[in-house]
């Protein structure tokens, strides 16, 4: 039995390179085109292109699975599609191209948090638990009948990056187990009860402002938005006419000497933000406008003398 695969990002790539080595055939491999990547804006292959390439299988690069792209995938005679993270919809004709159809791993218990960045929203919802969803993939988003999904639990520091490289690895124990049954025939999916998903908020992409934090919120919802921006696009304020990133953050229990949102002082221990309701935070890595990421103690000790720091 042959696979095509289809991703783009790491996680997908260590995917894919997990399949190759449990001795899959993967015959072809769809990624997006290759992007303008840091500062001089090279442009470079996906981590699922390099992969691919390092393991000598044909690369089909498009950013939709249109009539020419199926045209070259269809030369490989792939019995199943696998998909991670792609970043596009297959329309009918492309669903149906596959003798066994097109299956989805999908980060989170679906049918919550479809869509683009469940990792993240999950962050952002303050979720106690998560998973990972192996589905037979339609025409709708992450609406296809469900073949497994394996829970876990949230870990209170994690942050997006940590939070998606466990998932990644329970996808990859999921798959290994799902995909025999899947091509002997023996799985049976179960049907997405369709007339409740109104009732799940989408996992939408994640912009700029989504990403802007409110001092006013309380120091857990802070929190939140920090561990979820990271490592994108990254939690960001206004610190006078320019912007910070917070890179990381922890809870502080001691009161605060400002109850002004977004005032930061330095206390004995941390590097502080007052958040609403009283409530503060004590953060631990940032990257000003232009600069590396350093120690909130570093770019606080930068500053001028008697400076009063409120961010907006």
């Amino acid at each position: 039995m042959k696979i095509a695969f289809a991703g783009t990002p790491r996680n997908a790539a260590e995917t894919l390179l997990a399949l190759h080595e449990m001795g899959y055939e993967i015959s072809v491999v769809i990624t997006r085109l290759d992007a303008p990547i840091g500062r001089k804006r090279l442009m470079t292959p996906s981590p699922v292109a390099q992969v691919a390439e390092g393991l000598n299988i044909p690369v089909v690069k498009t950013n939709r699975v249109d009539d020419s792209a199926l045209g070259e995938i269809n030369k490989f005679a792939a019995d199943l599609g696998v998909i991670v993270a792609y970043g596009a919809l297959l329309n009918r004709k492309a669903l149906d191209a596959l003798p066994l159809g097109w299956v989805n791993l999908h980060y989170s218990l679906l049918p919550c948090w479809r869509g683009a960045a469940p990792v993240q929203h999950a962050l952002l919802n303050r979720d106690s638990i998560t998973g990972v969803t192996i589905f037979q993939l339609d025409e709708g988003m992450d609406t296809g009948p469900i073949f497994s999904q394996v829970p876990t639990e949230v870990n209170p520091n994690e942050n997006a990056s940590d939070l998606l490289e466990r998932l990644t690895k329970l996808g990859v124990s999921a798959l290994g187990e799902a995909l025999p049954a899947i091509f002997s025939g023996l799985a049976k999916p179960i049907t997405q009860d369709l007339s409740k998903l109104d009732t799940y908020p989408l996992a939408t992409k994640l912009s700029r402002q989504l990403a802007r934090i409110d001092w006013s919120a309380d120091s857990s919802k802070v929190d939140a938005v920090i561990r979820a921006m990271n490592p994108e696009p990254m939690a960001w304020t206004e610190f006078g006419s320019d912007s910070i990133r917070i890179l990381a953050a922890r809870p502080y229990s001691v009161g605060t000497t400002d109850s002004t949102p977004g005032s930061v002082f330095n206390s004995d221990d941390a590097i502080v933000v007052t958040c609403g309701d009283g409530s503060a935070l004590a953060i631990i890595e940032v990257q000003p406008a232009g600069k590396k990421a350093m120690s909130a103690r570093d770019w606080y000790r930068g500053l001028p003398k008697n400076t009063k720091v409120v961010f907006a």
